[in-house]
């Protein structure tokens, strides 16, 4: 309930930033770097002393657990038969890559080489893998395109399947080649991920950014505060206001307020503040101080389907999950090596390919998993079975995340639209059929795969369209709502250097700057924005 009381102050800041997640954790490292800025964190979550947040399998506790996830929902999706989705996002510091898959993946080249090409000068792979490299702490020797001394910790998987090996065999058999590394700029190809773990335990962007900087007398984290808009003087943003504890409190900005809370939830406080579509904002009860008809639209996100495979005759994590036994040998070979399926990211196996010709780089990611279940947060299938989970990973369908004044700013709207493009849904049917082509060769034969979703019976394309439908969820990847564009895009939110358009003191650093989604996991990009957001803001301040 909103306190009726007057505002308390906390005291005035050179930076407040908005959201202790993957980007604003980062933000506040390297913004509190110099002792004479005083930086300001606010985190709608609490501290990360859970169990589950450091052992890596525990994202299967945290995702649809209060005390980690927002528990946001979306709208019912016409593209998905009607179904509402569970829209995961981190409830804790670190944010997401609290409780994420853990894969450290950059995209392609062409991916940020677009972003210039729409006229976002300094946003090119060239100019983007300096800030990448910035934050590495590769587990391999440094070379051109791997560092370490960073503060963001890259290892390899500690735990091995059969099953995943013999996958990657029979995806060169199909046309995937086998490569070393997803993050020289051409991720096509099949190999294990690199994941963001140091030693067997989950490497948060709160473990590697934010604790560290801690320490530092002129750096103030307040957590379990919701901010609930941003203060402005006439166009120049002053402030923040937030609710902690019941009380409703303010912080003051000398310099610059920054949004970090991510692509669902900075759209949604800066309409809160008055700013966006001016319709809509009406329409809300809520008075315009800028007229930005962008914000929280071009919503992406990578719609994953997951086509389920029995198999017979080698392991996978299902057998190991139903035998108490296995589960307290798993348990003890955590405790003792930090090596093993407790250290397990969701997937340990990827491969990028193309759905069909025309696409000039790969334009699906398959994430290959040794076990399966309906729904993450339930219980694994009583049969042995691997995911050849698959997404679209540039998407055409766009949709938006929308305050809803009746819920509170808690209960955004979320639309993601999928699957709203002819183009979508021919990329969806085409990779269920290279799915069934990779499950298809000899070196899985020996196992006799089962097709058990969405079944070997359904041929037709309009049976796959509609299977897609039924399967498709969000793999966790949501951008591009406070999009950065050139001055003719109406759309535009952000400019180059991730400043709110028509407005002072304020910018947006964190993946709702994306103009388009990367191809590949989203959590590590967010994190380059954020490093070249801060070196930005650096600049701009001297």
């Amino acid at each position: 309930m909103t306190s009726t009381a007057a505002p308390e102050s906390i005291g005035t800041f050179d930076y407040i930033i908005v959201g202790a997640g993957s980007a604003g954790c980062v933000l506040a490292n390297r913004l509190s770097a110099d002792p004479a800025r005083r930086v300001l964190v606010l985190e709608g979550g609490g501290k990360d002393n859970w169990i589950w947040f450091h052992i890596p399998v525990g994202y299967l506790f945290a995702i649809g657990n209060p005390r980690a996830d927002w528990m946001f929902k979306t709208a019912a999706e016409p593209g998905l038969n009607g179904r509402a989705l569970p829209y995961p996002r981190g409830r804790v510091i670190g944010g997401c890559s609290a409780i994420n898959a853990m894969i450290y993946m950059r995209g392609q080249a062409a991916d940020y080489d677009g972003w210039r090409q729409i006229g976002l000068d300094g946003w090119g792979w060239d100019d983007v893998l300096p800030h990448f490299l910035a934050q590495e702490d590769h587990i391999e020797a440094p070379n051109a395109l791997h560092r370490s001394g960073g503060d963001w910790r890259v290892e390899y998987p500690r735990v091995h399947w059969e099953i995943l090996d013999r996958i990657r065999e029979a995806a060169e058999q199909a046309g995937i080649p086998k490569i070393d590394d997803f993050n020289t700029g051409d991720n096509e190809g099949s190999s294990y991920f690199q994941v963001n773990q140091k030693t067997g335990r989950r490497w948060s962007a709160a473990r590697g950014f934010l604790k560290p900087a801690l320490k530092r007398p002129n750096l103030v984290l307040e957590t379990n505060c919701v901010a609930r808009r941003v203060l402005f003087e006439g166009r120049r943003a002053v402030g923040i206001e937030f609710e902690k504890d019941g009380r409703t409190v303010r912080a003051s900005a000398n310099a610059e307020v920054i949004l970090s809370a991510g692509a669902v939830a900075s759209p949604v406080l800066l309409e809160a503040s008055g700013v966006g579509d001016r319709e809509r904002l009406k329409a809300l009860g809520i008075e315009t101080v800028h007229h930005l008809p962008g914000v929280g639209e071009n919503l992406q996100d990578h719609l994953q389907i997951r086509p389920v495979y029995k198999v017979t005759g080698i392991e996978t994590l299902n057998a190991i999950y139903r035998n108490p036994l296995r589960r307290g040998l798993m348990a003890a070979e955590y405790a003792l090596r930090r090596t093993g399926p407790l250290t397990m990211a969701p997937s340990q196996v990827g491969a990028f390919t193309r759905s069909s010709p025309e696409f000039e780089t790969a334009n699906i990611q398959f994430h290959f998993q040794p076990l399966s279940l309906d729904a993450w947060g339930e219980g694994l299938h009583p049969f042995s079975a691997f995911t050849a989970s698959v997404c679209n990973v540039r998407p055409t369908s766009r949709g938006s995340v929308h305050l809803k004044r009746e819920a509170g700013a808690d209960s955004p709207d979320i639309r993601p639209n999928y699957l709203s493009s002819e183009q979508d849904r021919r990329v969806a049917v085409d990779s269920l059929k290279v799915a069934r082509r990779i499950v298809s060769q000899p070196a899985l034969a020996p196992y006799a795969p089962e097709e058990h979703k969405p079944g070997a019976h359904l041929k037709s394309d309009e049976d796959l369209t509609v299977a897609a439908g039924d399967l498709g969820t969000t793999i966790f990847h949501p951008v591009g709502t406070a999009k950065m564009g050139i001055d003719t895009d109406p759309l535009a939110v952000l400019d180059a250097r991730l400043k709110v358009r028509g407005l002072d003191g304020l910018r947006v650093i964190d993946a709702s700057a994306m103009p388009r989604i990367t191809s590949g996991n989203t959590n590590s990009p967010t994190m380059m924005i954020a490093e070249k957001g801060a070196a930005m803001v650096i600049e701009d301040g001297r």
